[in-house]
């Protein structure tokens, strides 16, 4: 369980490993830097594509969420309830926004690689093998109504691999309690320009591009947390 003392705002902030925790004074949150340049990841995802979703659309979740932390501080020394719970929506969606997009950067590499030899044997256990994990999780992705996240994601209380989708921009964890691995973003503005309507070619084609150090990482942090 995070204990956050700043209600909602703490609570985005503590969300994830790489958005810091304000502590008192805050912070307003930024635009993380790309790990490799805009065409890195060519032919699997544009450079056009890549420069419109972080420079464009993820920066817009950053502006967009230092904009209802704004005005929720106002509301918190007002104390005016109604206007702090109004401002739930907004901090959810750019909030999970920022966050979803932070991990997304970081799972994609144009190395791609292969998973650790722990994370394999728990693919292995719960999936079966790691084709299989691929074919189930596209499925999930695939399937999204609308737009949202398929997630590979680490359940702590069963100590096991659990795949889910989230609809919109809602963070894994603070809505499933899942730790977020990998996650595919299926919003059309991540592969319309290239793949068109044909969310399946885009899904499959993104995992020859998957950071697996990054996932396995994320995979022994969850566990030993």
């Amino acid at each position: 369980m995070i204990s956050c003392r700043h209600g909602l705002v703490s609570l985005i902030r503590c969300n994830h490993p790489r958005i810091l925790c304000s502590g008192g004074q805050r912070q307003k949150h930024t635009l993380p830097d790309l790990p490799y340049d805009y065409n890195a990841l060519e032919p699997i995802i544009s450079a056009e594509i890549m420069k419109l979703h972080h420079s464009k659309h993820h920066a817009a979740y950053v502006n967009n969420l230092n904009i209802a932390e704004e005005k929720l501080k106002e509301a918190q020394a007002k104390n005016c309830v109604s206007t702090i719970i109004s401002l739930a929506p907004a901090l959810k969606f750019n909030g999970g926004g920022h966050i979803n997009h932070t991990i997304f950067w970081q799972n994609l590499s144009p190395t791609g690689g292969s998973p650790s030899n722990e994370l394999e044997e728990s693919i292995k256990k719960d999936f079966g093998s790691l084709d299989n994990l691929k074919a189930q999780l596209s499925a999930v992705s695939v399937g999204v109504q609308g737009s949202g996240w398929g997630w590979l994601g680490y359940n702590k209380q069963t100590k096991r691999l659990q795949l889910a989708s989230c609809p919109n921009q809602d963070p894994l964890e603070a809505t499933t309690g899942l730790v977020p691995l990998f996650g595919i973003d299926v919003w059309e503005h991540a592969y319309y320009l290239q793949y068109k309507n044909v969310r399946p070619d885009y899904v499959k084609a993104i995992f020859d591009i998957v950071n697996w150090k990054d996932v396995a990482e994320r995979f022994a942090k969850a566990r030993s947390g």
